[in-house]
């Protein structure tokens, strides 16, 4: 195995398939590196869950993060999101925001989920052939947050577009400022939820920003920034991800055909197959954290002011934890992966993302018992940003 590091989130070829690269990283202390600045970068299972349970020593804060802060300012106005903030803060905004995601809330989106995925299979079916990204892995997920925010689910391809526009920002190199086409985007997200909110001031209905502007315990109420951060967090995250979980995952079981069959024969397998696909090609390939003081990670020495890079997708094939890593296995007993972070920042919408992530694959498979990649041996064409790893492309046979 080569000990030679490589890591460069703005190299195409890199962002295309990293996992190769970071073998180079197991068995060994965090790497550190310089590129714009320190770099730690953190990719053995145990630290990785050492410094995501640790945000006593670790922040989440970007705020004195040159590489992202424009990024930040641009979507989020300097108000606190529940991604981006320390206790006390991130835990105020956790107890109010989890009401979005209680299990009483998944369980009665089930229905519609399932008759949102089966009329995006219809339209697709007609067509004998099936754009894994376009008809079903983009527009289901932003339906679902549409509907949960009460905005038109019809309205999702500018939803998307504007998510698009700003999840490239990853790919804007330290120092250069954001696209202009990015800033509008940004700008029309959040014009367009600024209305939305004040309408639910006047009109409040059933839906998840009226309860929001609602809440009525003042000490713990959400300021108006606060609530348009949080809206804008939850279209963004919750549809990148869950699109990608779908995407990437159909791209596993596509590559491994008995995979796929054994499945298909054995749908009791689904929560298993779910969690594998999370772990095997997860759709967040990392998260950063900060130290503002010396701290040790795995018998490495990292100074203040240093990127903590946690490389989740690493992790997730860190031979120490799991065996055979490399091996797509849906038979695979779970075993902790990272896939969704750890420790105060865990996913809220880890539920709701499995969810529709096996009423997907599930409806794909009752559907169309021939369901296979349409070009098995093609080159993936992957989107620009290397945190949330997504595929912009995926053709799938069903005849």
């Amino acid at each position: 195995m080569s000990t030679e590091v490589y890591f460069n989130p703005w190299d195409e070829a890199f962002r295309a398939n990293p996992y190769p690269h970071y073998k180079a990283l197991y068995g060994r202390p965090p790497h550190l590196l310089s590129m714009f600045f320190q770099m730690a970068l953190v990719a053995c299972y145990d630290d990785a869950a050492a410094v995501l349970k640790d945000h006593e020593r670790f922040s989440s804060s970007q705020k004195k993060n040159p590489t992202f802060d424009e990024q930040e300012r641009t979507l989020f106005a300097g108000a606190a999101t529940v991604l981006f903030s320390d206790p006390p803060t991130q835990t105020r905004l956790r107890r109010l925001m989890s009401r979005a995601f209680t299990p009483k809330r998944i369980r009665d989106l089930e229905p519609r989920i399932r008759e949102l995925t089966h009329s995006l299979l219809d339209r697709a079916a007609r067509k004998g052939e099936i754009e894994i990204m376009n008809d079903l892995a983009t527009p289901l997920p932003v339906m679902v947050i549409a509907e949960m925010l009460g905005v038109p689910p019809l309205e999702y391809e500018q939803f998307k577009h504007w998510s698009d526009r700003i999840v490239e920002s990853d790919n804007t190199p330290p120092g250069m400022p954001l696209p202009a086409e990015i800033k509008q985007a940004a700008s029309d997200l959040r014009a367009y939820f600024g209305g939305e909110i004040e309408r639910r001031r006047r009109e409040p209905g059933e839906d998840l920003i009226s309860a929001l502007v609602a809440a009525h315990d003042e000490a713990e109420a959400l300021s108006s920034d606060e609530l348009l951060a949080f809206v804008i967090l939850l279209l963004l995250a919750g549809n990148e991800t869950t699109t990608n979980l779908i995407g990437n995952g159909m791209l596993a079981l596509g590559r491994n055909p008995e995979q796929l069959e054994l499945l298909r024969k054995e749908p009791s397998l689904m929560p298993r197959a779910v969690e594998e696909m999370l772990r095997y090609d997860g759709p967040v390939q990392a998260t950063v954290r900060h130290n503002y003081e010396p701290v040790e990670i795995g018998g490495a020495s990292i100074a203040p002011e240093t990127m903590v890079f946690v490389i989740l997708a690493a992790a997730n094939r860190d031979p120490a934890h799991f065996s055979r890593p490399d091996v797509f296995d849906i038979t695979r007993e779970p075993d902790g992966h990272l896939a969704f972070g750890d420790g105060i920042h865990f996913c809220l919408g880890a539920a709701l993302a499995r969810l529709e992530g096996a009423i997907a694959f599930g409806s794909m498979m009752e559907r169309f018992p021939r369901l296979r990649l349409a070009e098995p041996d093609a080159a993936p064409k992957y989107k620009g940003s290397y945190f949330l790893r997504g595929l912009s492309a995926l053709r799938v046979a069903i005849n």
